[in-house]
């Protein structure tokens, strides 16, 4: 079990997440068009070209997504009772096709739970960067983590 228990977790906790990703237009074709959305930012290729983006941007929703799917394995694979909440979700930067991304992930805070013995709450503040280091995502998660006991 790669996931953490509840005691396990301090504030200040640092992951670099190994696992990296490359965006493939198939990635953002299938996610964009899984979730019936329809911008054409993310699906037609002369309307992003005449963009100020000059490109097709890849769906901010799939680099969220990604962004917490790479953190699963070195923070709740195995211990998560519940995702309880996800907050102040940014993307200060476009993501393209192409482009590989890498994330990390911070405790915050963690409190144990009132109503579950033996069980605790972790935030997380994860971010992702692409491959020139440049901030693309970032967003606050809470989940209730499974105690030792």
């Amino acid at each position: 079990m790669a996931g953490r228990f509840f005691e396990e977790w301090q504030i200040g906790d640092t992951v670099v997440h190994e696992l990296r990703r490359t965006v493939t237009e198939t990635d953002n074709l299938l996610f964009t068009t899984m979730t019936h959305n329809t911008q054409p930012l993310h699906l037609d290729a002369e309307a992003a070209k005449a963009s100020e983006f000059g490109q097709i941007l890849v769906n901010g929703t799939f680099t969220f997504s990604l962004m917490i799917g790479l953190s699963i394995t070195d923070t709740t694979l195995g211990t998560l009772v519940a995702n309880l909440g996800y907050d102040k979700l940014v993307m200060p930067k476009p993501v393209f096709i192409g482009d590989t991304l890498r994330a990390e992930t911070e405790v915050v805070e963690l409190r144990p739970s009132k109503s579950r013995p033996g069980q605790g709450i972790v935030t997380w503040k994860h971010r992702m960067f692409n491959q020139r280091d440049e901030l693309v995502c970032e967003c606050l998660r809470s989940a209730l983590i499974k105690g030792r006991g």
